[in-house]
């Protein structure tokens, strides 16, 4: 294996280290360092994510830098969920969501349109991103189409991203020479 993908590797086990030390903070309030660490590093170990032999170690180190972040806040006997670790975690929750489809299609097309400015160049990239993990298709640079009902994910990255009115969902009867999309959707 070469080191770019055993690098992307390593990032990629890092990222999910954190996604569920700060998913155990948040479903258990706090995390007891002595409590309630002992199941996550098993839970861990168990999925491969972090070799055996350094399980507490990695743990501790990825939970005092999520504290370094602001993420968590150490209050001596354990860790708690700052508001800023809740929007990451959103965040991180978002990557993998997909959206649902219902058995039919009520014939409507979601249309998200959003003109991000420049100098949040970065939310702009987050937001593509999540579209195409979610399945929307692109019809234009800032102009994404959905057959599907999807407006509660669209509220979600309003408020978490904090571009509320920067992007606009729309619902739409028709859109001209939508064949291809169509196709793209399985809805012919």
């Amino acid at each position: 294996m070469g080191k770019l993908e055993e690098s992307s590797r390593r990032k990629a086990r890092r990222g999910e280290i954190q996604k569920i030390i700060l998913e155990s903070v948040k479903l258990a309030g706090i995390l007891a360092v002595g409590l309630v660490a002992p199941n996550v590093i098993g839970a861990m170990g168990k999925m491969g994510l972090i070799s055996n032999k350094r399980q507490s170690e990695i743990v501790s180190s990825s939970a005092s830098k999520l504290t370094k972040k602001g993420l968590l806040k150490f209050n001596g006997k354990y860790y708690e969920l700052t508001a800023e670790g809740e929007k990451k975690l959103r965040q991180l929750e978002l990557r993998g969501y997909k959206l649902n489809r219902p058995k039919r299609w009520d014939k409507k097309w979601r249309v998200i349109i959003f003109d991000i400015p420049e100098k949040k160049k970065n939310v702009r990239e987050q937001i593509r991103n999540l579209f195409m993990a979610a399945g929307l298709t692109r019809l234009q640079d800032s102009v994404w189409v959905y057959p599907y009902d999807c407006e509660d994910i669209i509220g979600l990255l309003k408020t978490d991203f904090g571009v509320g009115k920067n992007i606009l969902y729309l619902i739409v009867d028709e859109i001209e020479n939508d064949k291809y999309l169509r196709q793209e959707f399985n809805l012919i």
